[in-house]
């Protein structure tokens, strides 16, 4: 069975964006940006909220500009082509390979790991993850966590008073300071 991934840059202190809505401080140097590239392979379709579909357009067309590294295009042609799936009350239509979703979360979830297809369903978005959470349809937690304490915003984790086991699957440190943490959530009193 396909499963589900919510996977992000962290602050030190649990948040994808500061109270003045930026994420500057999560913009990755080489190696991390390398490793996002990795990370991508293994992805068969990407479920986004809105704000982070519209921060991702920037890929679209991105491979048009002169100036791009060899990395950044290998990324672009990557995520272009990826199947991706977004979450709008407010949109009508999406760009590139993406669809709106037909459906809640929980069907649309539902639909991808009963249809064909390989790789993981990965959700990006502190509003989606956290309905997944509680539908309680994540797997795994992959946090890039940052050096930096922002103080607030939109925290990584949902705000929910429920308790989640979670099983540490793989651990790295990048030279940056910025460490990756991967955890499996625990189901029914063993791994899932």
């Amino acid at each position: 069975m396909r499963g589900v991934t919510y996977s992000m840059g962290v602050s030190l202190d649990g948040y994808i964006v500061g109270p003045d809505g930026g994420f500057d401080w999560t913009e990755p140097d080489e190696e991390v940006f390398r490793f996002w590239i990795d990370e991508i392979r293994d992805v068969g379709v990407h479920l986004l909220g809105r704000r982070l579909y519209e921060t991702m357009l920037y890929w679209e067309t991105a491979d048009q500009d002169p100036s791009l590294d060899e990395s950044m295009l290998e990324w672009a042609a990557l995520w272009n082509p990826l199947p991706k799936v977004v979450f709008s009350t407010t949109l009508s239509e999406v760009r590139g390979n993406a669809r709106l979703a037909s459906g809640g979360l929980a069907a649309e979830i539902g639909r991808l790991r009963a249809g064909p297809g390989e790789g993981e369903i990965a959700i990006g978005g502190a509003t989606l993850a956290a309905e997944a959470a509680a539908l309680d349809l994540i797997d795994e937690y992959r946090a890039m966590v940052h050096p930096v304490l922002v103080g607030g915003g939109v925290p990584f984790f949902p705000r929910r008073e429920r308790r989640v086991d979670l099983e540490l699957v793989e651990t790295r440190t990048f030279r940056s300071g910025v460490v990756y943490l991967r955890h499996r959530v625990v189901r029914g009193g063993g791994s899932a």
